[in-house]
């Protein structure tokens, strides 16, 4: 799977970080955290995008 992900400057990571941090302080789990922080990125991003591709490993 190849998905845009955005390009974030190291002070723009640390700033998702804290923000991650923050609300996993207010209850909420690391998982959910993520998602959300992800999710706000994805909508007010307005700068460069990085393709990645993801490959799910078949365990065998």
């Amino acid at each position: 799977m190849f998905a845009g992900l955005p390009s974030l400057s190291h002070e723009q990571q640390q700033k998702a970080v804290e923000r991650i941090q923050e609300l996993m302080s207010n209850g909420m789990s690391s998982g959910e955290a993520i998602t959300k922080v992800a999710a706000e990125l994805r909508a007010t991003h307005t700068g460069e995008r990085i393709v990645a591709r993801f490959e799910d490993e078949e365990e065998e």
